[in-house]
């Protein structure tokens, strides 16, 4: 069977590429630092040699609209093509073509409809920056194959955040039984606090601190049940207009496995968001990182 050989979660800050790549008089001050960051995470994933990377992410209407929502999709295409124009005029993220993991993608669908989940599929999926940043900042090269999985997030009626967990403990349990001797690292993204077009977008940090401050602690400390003690669909409008992205987080926290701590977590406080970035290394049963 598969092995599940890390299970990583962050932000997706589209502004990284530019950032990080950027000199001279056009290198933001805070660049040097997160660049510095982004490549003890990468190690993260470099030390667990995946050959598969299962991509959990959200769609930010840019294929996805209001005509057609489904709340957990599938992609099961043999490539997929990124990103979209205006993330390439915004951010400078460059255009990239993506190879599919076909048959672990069959695998999830076929498993993940049993188990419960009526998940919807595409053979035509278009990926943005919810994935593409996640590759830039782990696997620069974008070298191995993917099976990506978007989530609603944005678009009421949206899952409720028990259910973005118990997707997260599925997905952990449908690559553990994938007839394969291949590792597969299992990489989502989401957001801590954060304003979109909102009065609190552009603030010095987050648009709610003390929300950043315990959901880093939440996920650090693998605290599923406290998470949920205090995180519903409607709480999750205070610390900001698009905070419902943490539930993303919430899922991954869902496959790591309860009450399971980090083995790397850092952060950064970037102007108007918290940046952050988890890793847990899945143990065998001496109990050394599988």
């Amino acid at each position: 069977m598969a092995t599940v050989a890390a299970v990583i979660a962050s932000t997706h800050h589209p502004f990284y590429y530019r950032a990080s790549t950027s000199t001279g008089a056009d290198r933001p001050p805070f660049a040097d630092e997160w660049v510095e960051k982004i490549e003890r995470f990468r190690e993260t994933l470099t030390r667990a040699r995946p050959d598969v990377l299962l991509m959990v992410g959200s769609d930010h209407f840019h294929q996805l609209w209001l005509d057609n929502m489904p709340q957990f999709l599938v992609g099961k295409a043999p490539f997929y093509d990124a990103n979209f124009y205006n993330e390439e005029r915004e951010f400078g993220l460059p255009r990239m073509t993506l190879h599919g993991q076909e048959d672990l993608s069959a695998h999830v669908l076929r498993d993940g409809i049993d188990a419960g989940f009526d998940l919807a599929f595409s053979n035509e999926l278009r990926i943005d920056h919810s994935i593409t940043c996640p590759i830039i900042t782990l696997r620069p090269k974008a070298d191995l194959p993917i099976v990506p999985v978007y989530t609603n997030i944005f678009a009421p009626p949206m899952p409720r955040p028990e259910r973005f967990v118990e997707l997260g403990r599925t997905l952990r349990r449908l690559v553990e039984s994938w007839p394969s001797d291949l590792r597969v690292a299992i990489v989502g993204t989401g957001h801590l606090s954060l304003e979109l077009g909102g009065p609190r977008q552009f603030g010095p940090h987050g648009p709610d601190p003390d929300f950043d401050r315990k959901a880093v602690e939440w996920i650090a400390t693998g605290d599923v049940e406290g998470c949920l003690r205090e995180v519903t669909l409607d709480s999750l409008h205070a610390p900001g207009n698009a905070t419902h992205g943490f539930m993303d987080f919430m899922l991954m926290m869902g496959a790591a496995g309860d009450g399971v701590a980090a083995d790397h977590v850092d952060s950064l406080d970037l102007f108007h968001t918290m940046e952050a970035y988890f890793t847990w290394y899945p143990k065998s049963s001496e109990g050394a990182p599988a």
